[in-house]
């Protein structure tokens, strides 16, 4: 108990400085209010230790007191517990100790969900599909998602044996494997969208993402492309100097990208691009979405503000705070947001309220009142607030209840291994569709599966019935309620015919990647995708692109 009561005081000596650094109070009044807090908080965890009800684990009770306290100032500055380095690292590196081999949870089942390319798994005859009974002697059952992930990882060189259930066989069987150094691509596909257009997805910016971006685009020169569409959706961030990197092949030498300005000023800092460009001339359209964060951010409010790429998409989510990692005692980390990024006009990314976001975190709609207005290279008027706004908005259509149930549930994901395992040829990413015989084997198969959700209108007709009773009128109303109830069952029986269109997209992404892996799901998605489909629309009319930059 002495030394986690040492290591509380430690963790949150470090902690408590950060945050009362910024009164205005005079040092000695300062440093005097830090050690009174913190004789208070270890008074205090020592009466609640001694005198709660029931036992109390410090490690869990401390961690909540601190990511409490941390949450107070922004939501990424975090403290990182000794059990959680790794990954940590792993997020931040990109590598880690593995098979090489993704997994995810359908009920009590853990699943292969993507197998990467040139690793353990691959070679060792892991699939898509393959359903993980075991690691070594451990029975996944019984133990949570979280431990499974770690079990799995380790010390590279160390073996590890797969227990393995799979579609075609009658019994489980074993799989040996050795871990290895698993570094994720972070250019998990790029190619040709037709004889005239290149595109490069980025997932990450974890170390040599410019590199490998540079490479890729170098090597689709190759086939002389009339515009480029960089994605970037769903891309969380990473390394401030891997935007650097990217935003380095469209813009000349010397052209200064970003800046961070935080409290110590000898810490501020301007970076620019250190290398020749790979190409200033070809037209460039990035893609973003709600899911764009940080780095991504950069890339995309850095080209916006040369007007080097046209930015297509939804508002970006709205991170423009730098984080640094600082040691802590016992092994730990707190990462600490010291500093705000502005893009080369000055702009601020960071949503200046953090309270109104979306569930997923992202920022929602940013009144004028919050808005800076700042000019372009060509004098277009773009703002601050809260994220990149696009210069073409893209509306996308709500993926229905429907569809996300039997995609969380398991259902698509078993019906492309079912339908993999069957198929007497290997599809084609870019030209693979279900036919409607085929997605009417899907709808068959599914008559006997239970997948009950709630619906928006089930979960409004229920307000209004708990409504109804709370203002006595329930029995009135409840002759049509009921009706309504009966009418949204009924249309139930339909949805998987009405949604077809999204669910046979995910259909057919999920059957490709169980024959190309990720590039095949991705290149199958591409066919889709109303994003991609406005983008070699603004390409190809190069007036359209010139007077979206205000260049003519």
């Amino acid at each position: 108990m002495q030394h986690v009561k040492k290591r509380l005081k430690f963790t949150l000596a470090i902690t408590l400085l950060g945050i009362l650094a910024f009164s205005f109070t005079p040092p000695a009044d300062r440093y005097f209010e830090i050690a009174k807090n913190l004789d208070i908080f270890a008074t205090l965890f020592k009466e609640v230790n001694a005198h709660y009800v029931d036992e109390v684990n410090p490690n869990r009770l401390v961690k909540t007191g601190i990511d409490a306290m941390l949450e107070s100032l922004d939501p990424y500055t975090n403290y990182i517990p000794e059990d959680q380095i790794e990954d940590f690292r792993t997020m931040n590196t990109g590598q880690y100790g593995g098979i090489g081999a993704i997994t995810r949870e359908f009920g009590d089942r853990t699943v292969v969900t993507m197998i990467m390319e040139g690793f353990a798994a691959q070679k060792g005859g892991l699939k898509v599909g393959d359903e993980i009974l075991k690691i070594d002697q451990v029975d996944l059952s019984k133990v949570s998602r979280q431990e499974a992930g770690d079990l799995m990882k380790g010390q590279v060189g160390d073996p590890v044996t797969l227990t393995v259930k799979r579609i075609g066989r009658d019994e489980p069987f074993k799989l040996e494997f050795k871990r290895e150094k698993i570094k994720m691509n972070n250019v998990p596909y790029f190619g040709m969208l037709d004889q005239n257009y290149a595109y490069i997805r980025l997932s990450e910016f974890t170390p040599e993402a410019g590199k490998n971006v540079r490479n890729a685009f170098i090597k689709l020169k190759e086939n002389n492309p009339k515009g480029l569409v960089l994605d970037l959706r769903d891309n969380p961030g990473g390394l401030l100097m891997e935007a650097v990197n990217i935003c380095n092949i469209f813009l000349p030498k010397g052209k200064p990208v970003v800046s961070t300005k935080g409290k110590i000023t000898d810490q501020n800092a301007t970076y620019a691009t250190l290398d020749s460009p790979v190409d200033l001339e070809i037209p460039v359209v990035v893609l973003i979405n709600r899911g764009s964060a940080s780095a991504s951010e950069i890339v995309a409010g850095t080209l916006q503000d040369y007007d080097r790429a046209v930015i297509v998409g939804e508002r970006s989510f709205g991170k423009g705070l730098v984080q640094v990692p600082r040691p802590l005692s016992y092994n730990a980390q707190v990462k600490i947001t010291t500093a705000k990024y502005y893009t080369p006009t000055g702009r601020c990314i960071q949503v200046l309220d953090y309270t109104h976001r979306r569930d997923d975190g992202s920022v929602a709609s940013i009144p004028d009142s919050l808005k800076n207005a700042f000019k372009t290279t060509n004098g277009r008027t773009v703002y601050d607030g809260g994220g990149i706004e696009p210069d073409i908005a893209v509306v996308h259509e709500d993926i229905h209840p429907v569809t996300q149930t039997l995609f969380s549930m398991g259902y698509i994901f078993d019906y492309a291994t079912r339908y993999a395992f069957n198929s007497k040829t290997e599809p084609d990413p870019k030209n693979f569709s279900l036919s409607s015989e085929e997605y009417q084997q899907f709808v068959n198969w599914m008559k006997d599966k239970d997948y009950r959700y709630n619906s928006r209108l089930d979960k409004q007709l229920t307000a209004l019935s708990n409504e109804a009773k709370r203002e006595r009128y329930y029995s009135e109303l409840k002759s049509q309620i009921d009706q309504i109830s009966t009418r949204i069952s009924e249309n139930k029986k339909n949805e998987l015919t009405l949604y077809k269109d999204q669910i046979k997209m995910l259909l057919e992404e999920d059957i490709i990647s169980r024959f190309h892996l990720e590039r095949g799901s991705i290149q199958a998605g591409l066919k889709n995708d109303q994003d991609i489909k406005k983008s070699t629309e603004v390409l190809s009319n190069s007036t359209q692109y010139k007077k979206l930059l205000n260049s003519l």
